[in-house]
């Protein structure tokens, strides 16, 4: 519920700034190892969007794929986790180069 209500926050400040009264869209994208439980978010959002300026909005999740450099054999990997090993070598040696976004890509508004 809470990064829910960081989003509204978000909203809020930025339609001061922006000059708009009314969201009605809102694209996230969410990475894997963000640790975010996609349909408690969408459930929260519903709730916490109740009497604000994204009420009724709709909510697009963009999921994106996890991602990390093997620091052993230099190879790009896909991971789901952060504690995955290397799928060309086996270590477990990863810098994650993609997969812990949580962050607001896009809006529709009014």
């Amino acid at each position: 519920m809470s990064i829910c209500e960081g989003i509204i926050q978000v909203l809020e400040d930025q339609a001061v700034s922006q000059q708009y009264q009314r969201v009605k869209t809102i694209w996230l994208e969410i990475g894997p190892l963000a640790m975010v439980e996609t349909d408690a978010l969408r459930f929260c959002f519903e709730a916490v969007t109740r009497h604000t300026l994204a009420e009724g909005a709709r909510l697009e999740i963009i999921e994106l794929p996890g991602q990390a450099l093997c620091l052993q054999c230099a190879e790009p990997v896909s991971i789901t986790t952060r504690f995955d090993a290397c799928s060309e070598c086996g270590s477990y040696q990863l810098q994650v180069t993609q997969g812990e976004e949580l962050r607001i890509k896009e809006l529709e508004v009014e």
